[in-house]
């Protein structure tokens, strides 16, 4: 008989301090940028990706180290982040970390980090936690007696994670296929970005305030998600695209991305459009992000600019764009991902 699947809405629910759950500490004097990076002991700092992870280093004398099976960094200034490491860390300067004070599992540990990452709303970088975190209140779920139910979290993640192991194994399991391993010795050559993609236009500017609520992505001048940064529902002013490339033309200048949905892109991004397969358009937005290393925030790519660069692409016995072998190297990538991923969830 199939046990039934644990629901957070049947649970009683109660608010928590963090001070009652947690000692906390705030790293001081710790500098990322002088770090050489020459071990592997993490260093956490205020980054929202990446387990917040900035640098690795060797074994710092009279330094906290800290156990990750009890503790939570927490980036409480600029970007509100919770993670749990998995392995023993440093914090950087004013990133703090939550050691337990109560035994219990790394999983109850990703619950109740879940549930601090939920109180994100509250702080921005004009107002943040700083030394307000021991006041800070989470709802958890509770036994009997009204105390954390510890357990109740452990299985609750426990479930959750296998659930989504089997989806991914479902999905890798139906999507991989016998590719060869295709390596890039080929002939290149340089084309001009305008002899590659037919359509070429910048998005339309549209402030946060005029920002309406819907569910169509934003694109903008992100390097993360695909460049979305937010979800929005205007349907007059707007530029929409999709099934292209977007380029970000200031801010994270030249991170490029393949879209495969229906965006709306901001003034800040370029989409180029032509007639290709999803592999051949990734193929080519990882050629593009090179761009990144030849503008910054001060140099933007413009509409002059933009006509002007180039792009390194394969090339056939013809000379012309090599498609097919940009979509099969694309493709036997994404097979060696998976099958590295189904070893490791395994």
């Amino acid at each position: 008989m199939n046990k039934k699947p644990l629901t957070l809405s049947e649970c009683k629910w109660s608010y928590f301090i963090i001070g009652n759950l947690f000692d906390s500490y705030t790293g001081t004097d710790l500098i990322i940028s002088t770090i050489k990076g020459n071990g592997d002991i993490p260093i956490i700092s205020h980054k929202a990706i990446d387990n917040g992870i900035a640098t690795y280093t060797s074994t710092i004398p009279n330094r906290k180290l800290f156990n990750y099976k009890k503790t939570i960094s927490l980036a409480d200034r600029g970007n509100f982040k919770a993670f749990v490491q998995k392995q023993n860390f440093y914090i950087g300067t004013r990133v703090k970390a939550l050691e337990a004070k109560e035994k219990f599992s790394y999983y109850a540990l990703l619950f109740i980090a879940n549930s601090i990452n939920k109180q994100s709303v509250k702080f921005s970088y004009g107002y943040n936690a700083c030394d307000n975190i021991d006041k800070l209140k989470i709802m958890l779920p509770v036994n009997t007696k009204g105390e954390p139910d510890y357990r109740f979290m452990e299985d609750y993640i426990k479930e959750h994670e296998e659930k989504l192991k089997n989806q991914y194994k479902d999905y890798i399991k139906s999507n991989v296929n016998n590719f060869k391993e295709i390596k890039l010795n080929k002939e290149w050559k340089e084309f001009f970005i305008s002899e590659i993609f037919e359509k070429i236009q910048r998005g339309k500017r549209l402030i946060k305030e005029h920002q309406e609520v819907g569910n169509i992505p934003y694109v903008s001048s992100t390097a993360l998600n695909n460049g979305i940064d937010n979800f929005i529902g205007n349907k007059t002013g707007v530029r929409k695209y999709g099934n292209c490339l977007s380029l970000a033309n200031s801010g994270s200048v030249g991170a490029c991305f393949y879209e495969p949905f229906e965006y709306i892109a901001s003034d800040h991004v370029t989409h180029l459009k032509g007639d290709y397969s999803k592999y051949s358009y990734l193929f080519m937005s990882c050629m593009l992000n090179r761009l990144s290393e030849k503008y910054n925030f001060n140099r933007e790519i413009n509409d002059t600019r933009i006509k002007r660069e180039k792009i390194f692409l394969p090339v056939d016995s013809k000379g012309e764009p090599d498609y097919k072998f940009m979509e099969d190297y694309m493709k036997y990538l994404e097979q060696k991902k998976l099958l590295e991923y189904l070893d490791y969830i395994k």
